[in-house]
């Protein structure tokens, strides 16, 4: 395994949401100077909430071209977007701030940072359900829709300028578990079944796995110290990425960015 990636370890979960946010405006601007628009594939769960909240905060949310910036989903549940277990809903009630958006709304707060909503990438998710299609068909759809957005390619994936992603207590990324049929997909974004030994125990639709080893950059968070155990087996001397997928991160162009909490049990 070729471990170049960088490992950054911060006092506490406020520190951490705050340098990756830094992290992030500047990467999606550096970008956007750079081929005149960023694509972001962001994460799910409760690892982006408090970065969303110091992203748009002023002055950094400023500093960022918005018009430009396509964001997608890594992953998400096979649920409608406005569903508690969405991993769209965090972003559009935080970043985006729909509910403030509409005229009229009170009570909604400010509203949120001015990117164009076709600028916008989920998982088709709610309209899969809607017409009584399953996640294979979600799944298709966004790998349609990154064809069509013109996204360069390398060793046939598409390329992402920034993914953020999270790890799950079992060294998971996006919807990728250990020792999925996901690695073996040949197709850009894949269904997943419901895991049994994870919670939510909902499908899943993902991006494919190797869109982490070709994504211009990387960005790992990882918080609290119920991570400790897997982050040592992830960082360990045992190579095997269809074990650990978050091993796939452990690559040049990766930051790993963790608390005290969750380095505990890592060497410095």
């Amino acid at each position: 395994m070729n471990d170049e990636s960088a490992r950054l370890v911060r006092p506490d979960v406020g520190s951490v949401a705050v340098e990756a946010a830094q992290r992030i405006a500047a990467s999606l601007s550096a970008a956007v100077a750079a081929r005149g628009r960023a694509d972001w594939a962001t994460t799910g769960g409760s690892s982006p909430i408090e970065i969303y909240r110091r992203l748009v905060e002023h002055p950094l949310c400023d500093t960022v071209p918005w018009d430009d910036v396509h964001v997608w989903w890594g992953d998400d549940r096979y649920v409608p977007r406005d569903h508690p277990l969405s991993n769209v809903k965090a972003f559009d009630d935080i970043v985006v701030n729909l509910a403030a958006a509409e005229e009229g709304t009170a009570g909604a707060g400010p509203a949120g940072v001015p990117i164009p909503v076709e600028n916008l990438h989920p998982f088709r998710t709610g309209e899969a359900i809607g017409n009584g299609e399953g996640p294979g068909w979600a799944a298709a759809a966004l790998a349609r829709e990154m064809t069509e957005q013109g996204l360069s390619i390398q060793d046939g994936w598409p390329v992402l300028d920034l993914m953020l992603l999270g790890v799950g207590s079992d060294g998971h990324i996006l919807s990728v578990f250990p020792g999925s049929d996901a690695f073996d997909a040949s197709e850009w974004a894949v269904a997943v079944p419901a895991p049994t030994h994870i919670e939510p125990h909902v499908p899943r639709v993902t991006m494919h796995p190797s869109t982490v080893t070709v994504a211009r950059e990387v960005l790992v968070v990882v918080t609290g110290g119920g991570k400790t155990g897997v982050l040592s087996q992830i960082f360990g001397e045992i190579h095997d990425s269809r074990r650990w997928p978050a091993q796939l991160a452990r690559r040049p162009g990766a930051t790993w960015l963790l608390d005290e909490a969750a380095a505990a049990q890592l060497p410095r």
